[in-house]
């Protein structure tokens, strides 16, 4: 009989007016990688911060038992003392301190006041060497990129004396070369007797790396595949998450129905709004037409995001030099403010961060864009709010009990659900869409798709910034390819493919991805 380390027992947890987590049951075989998927508000991260004590005892209803001992988990600190360390998919560190104190913050070396820095980075050195990262310890955090950031979390946990590693989406913001070189350490982690639990929603990952796999629906364990045993495919997870058969993951449309030019940007430079010298877009060039999804594809670093904040208003960048047209007339955007007058609007990747406002509602995110949608002689209309709100709530099929419900306490596809709210209320005829289905399951990221696909059906313009070669391809007209700032190729989707894609970037690599 399997040994578990872990096993959690009916586990119930309860929010005011819904119930994250119903009757539960998840156990963990010592050694193995056992992931956790389902829809965005399954419960997977709330089922992970029981585990953890970020949600302490007395919060929920059930057992838990870790290597055969009941745990009463009041915080994070007594699960980390038993070797239960959990990571989050928003990377928890310190720009402006050195990689040594991010690893040991709260986790001193030395003793009372006095910290023994010789020991900390020594100690810190050699964990970093051990996921692979040959940097400086001294290094500050703010100076290396994200696919480092996300190893050093890594060292950071093993740092403390980690036996069992929840990882919560570890590549949602990392390339797929970086990917797959964390999948491959912690198969090494494995190699030393070492559990992980892993929560994605990139299904081909989950079957490349784990060993067993719960899936959770509307809070509740729906039932665990074993990779020996069972399909462990991408079409039989998915099946189980969303409950039926899923026979595209992209929805048809019909392409090639094309208008006039609706934005083109000419000769396109941009330097970096801190080191004026440095150039993060040279000389781009590029166009969208009316009806058309058009895909920029290329690695972390390649300097999308920054292209799509400048054109948005200037809103990123210094010494923006070049030309903008839109529906064939020069036009000049010095503000956001610009931008949204001239029917553009910018998708932000960051949707926590810079998207939305996650302390207020539904109804207000919604409506930010667009307040004079909203107001009479500046004054708002309360009873417009709401039923504005009650629309996009309905069209986008956002899944929260009240749109008075706060942004921040809703999943990742409905918060991704509401920013798209907020900008489709703005009536754009030009969308940028960075990252549009990042960190998301593949039932919302198929639902985001089909209103992709009904916006350009309008007649309405679509550039989007991915970096799931699979989507650029699934749902793009036109792809253009970005590396170190420069745009170094276009295909059309018809003829793409993803070595194609990959096989463009590294002819054009000079000194490789800035990270």
């Amino acid at each position: 009989m399997a040994k578990y380390i872990l096993e959690m027992n009916h586990i119930t947890k309860t929010f005011p007016g819904v119930k994250a987590l119903d009757d539960v049951n998840f156990q963990v075989q010592a050694g193995e990688i056992h992931a956790v998927v389902g829809e965005n508000g399954a419960g997977k991260s709330t089922l992970m911060k029981v585990l953890s004590g970020i949600h302490g005892y007395g919060s929920y209803e059930g057992d838990i038992f870790y290597n055969g001992k009941e745990c009463r988990y009041q915080n994070i600190k007594d699960s980390e003392k038993d070797g239960i360390v959990i990571i989050h998919q928003e990377l928890a560190l310190v720009p402006y301190m050195t990689i040594g104190e991010n690893m040991y913050l709260g986790n001193e070396r030395g003793r009372s006041f006095a910290v023994n820095w010789d020991e900390t980075y020594d100690k810190a050195g050699a964990y970093l060497r051990q996921v692979g990262l040959s940097e400086n310890p001294r290094t500050l955090i703010k100076d290396i990129g994200v696919g480092k950031q996300q190893l050093v979390e890594i060292a950071k946990a093993l740092a403390k004396n980690a036996k069992l590693l929840i990882l919560d989406e570890p590549t949602s913001s990392l390339n797929e070369e970086d990917s797959r070189a964390l999948l491959d350490l912690l198969l090494e982690f494995k190699k030393q007797g070492m559990t992980s639990i892993i929560i994605s929603h990139k299904l081909n990952e989950i079957v490349y790396v784990a060993d067993n796999i719960t899936i959770i629906r509307d809070g509740s364990t729906i039932e665990t595949l074993n990779k020996l045993t069972d399909d462990v495919s991408e079409d039989r997870i998915a099946k189980g998450m969303v409950g039926r058969e899923l026979t595209e993951f992209y929805p048809e449309r019909v392409r090639g129905n094309f208008g006039e030019v609706a934005l083109e940007v000419k000769n396109w430079s941009v330097n970096h709004p801190l080191y004026s010298e440095r150039k993060v877009v040279n000389d781009v060039s590029f166009y969208v037409r009316k009806g058309e999804v058009v895909a920029i594809s290329g690695l972390m670093g390649a300097g999308r995001t920054e292209l799509a904040m400048s054109i948005f208003g200037k809103s990123y960048g210094s010494n923006i030099v070049g030309q903008l047209l839109i529906h064939g007339n020069e036009t000049k955007l010095h503000s956001v403010k610009d931008a949204i007058a001239q029917k553009l609007a910018y998708v932000t990747e960051d949707r926590k961060g810079n998207g939305l406002i996650l302390a207020n509602t539904i109804k207000l995110n919604t409506t930010l864009a667009n307040l004079k949608g909203v107001s009479h002689h500046g004054i708002i209309d309360a009873d417009k709010e709401v039923a504005v709100g009650e629309e996009y709530r309905e069209k986008l099929k956002t899944k929260t009990p009240s749109i008075e419900q706060q942004v921040g306490n809703l999943s990742g596809g409905n918060q991704q659900k509401v920013l798209l709210s907020k900008w489709m209320f703005a009536e754009p005829d030009i969308l940028i869409l960075d990252e549009p289905t990042r960190g998301i399951d593949v039932g919302a990221k198929y639902e985001i798709y089909t209103i992709i696909n009904s916006l350009v059906a309008e007649g309405k313009s679509v550039i989007m910034i991915s970096s799931e070669l699979p989507e650029v391809l699934g749902m793009s007209d036109r792809v253009y390819i970005m590396n170190e700032g420069k745009m170094v190729g276009e295909l059309e989707t018809a003829e793409a493919t993803q070595e194609k894609i990959m096989k463009t970037i590294l002819q054009s690599s000079k000194g490789g991805n800035r990270e």
